[in-house]
């Protein structure tokens, strides 16, 4: 896991490191800037990247989707812990039903601690970051231009996962890796993660953290289609009716 996490994230750093120096300059020297980028390098990419990755080895990836769609929820509940948001009747009615939606999606009873519910634990607690990332973002990425955060971040979101994958994995199973599978990373690098935190943090800059928290709502739709045509997953009826819930509480 370790391994398959770390590559895509150095190399979209490589890549960004690239457009930093041609668009906007040299990389940052004050503290600032790299303690905001090290905040959300741990909370928007190591520790959720993680935490997804080893709970998609019990979840198919539609379901992993609509849990990580609760995020909002988390945003919302941090950003008024932290008075930066009010906590409002509607949204805490809301959030009830999330929890509602996850319990329903989960299946089996609730003191049922297997490796399906091991997993949505997992998918949670990365939900779970990435709504603490709406604070964070509030507190301290004012100002800073988004490439130069996406760049920052991925930086050293590839230097913590390096001391990872080198000191708990096998860096010698990357010579034996297909062509088929660096071409993945590659893509993931690319596309998934190098393009996509720059169009993040751009919208995250014009219309705020708790705004660019709600893209993944739009998560779930592809992430199942794509499961189910790509991969031939398929959907119990107590997740169709769980992400259903958990869409109406979004």
């Amino acid at each position: 896991v370790l391994l398959v996490l770390f590559s895509p994230v150095w190399l979209a750093a490589l890549i960004l490191i690239q457009f930093q120096l041609i668009v906007q300059g040299p990389l940052p020297r004050d503290g600032k800037t790299w303690f905001a980028a090290g905040g959300m390098s741990v909370l928007n990419n190591v520790l959720p990247f993680t935490a997804i990755a080893w709970g998609q080895h019990y979840l198919g990836s539609g379901m992993a989707s609509v849990i990580n769609a609760t995020t909002p929820m988390f945003a919302v509940i941090f950003m008024a812990l932290f008075g930066l948001e009010a906590l409002i009747l509607r949204k805490v009615l809301a959030l009830g039903l999330g929890l509602v939606g996850v319990l329903v999606l989960k299946g089996g009873g609730l003191g049922d601690l297997g490796p399906q519910s091991l997993g949505i634990l997992a998918v949670s607690f990365a939900s779970m970051c990435y709504g603490l990332t709406t604070v964070w973002a509030k507190k301290f990425l004012v100002g800073i231009a988004p490439m130069t955060t996406a760049t920052c971040q991925l930086t050293v979101s590839g230097s913590i996962m390096a001391v990872l994958a080198f000191r708990f994995s096998e860096p010698a199973l990357y010579v034996k890796a297909s062509w088929q599978t660096w071409e993945a990373l590659i893509a993931i690098a690319a596309l998934s993660t190098a393009v996509a935190y720059l169009i993040f943090f751009r919208i995250m800059a014009k219309a705020g953290p708790s705004f660019v928290a709600l893209v993944t709502m739009l998560v779930p739709l592809s992430a199942i289609v794509l499961g189910i045509v790509v991969l031939h997953e398929s959907l119990s009826l107590h997740e169709f009716v769980g992400a259903a819930i958990i869409i109406a509480a979004l």
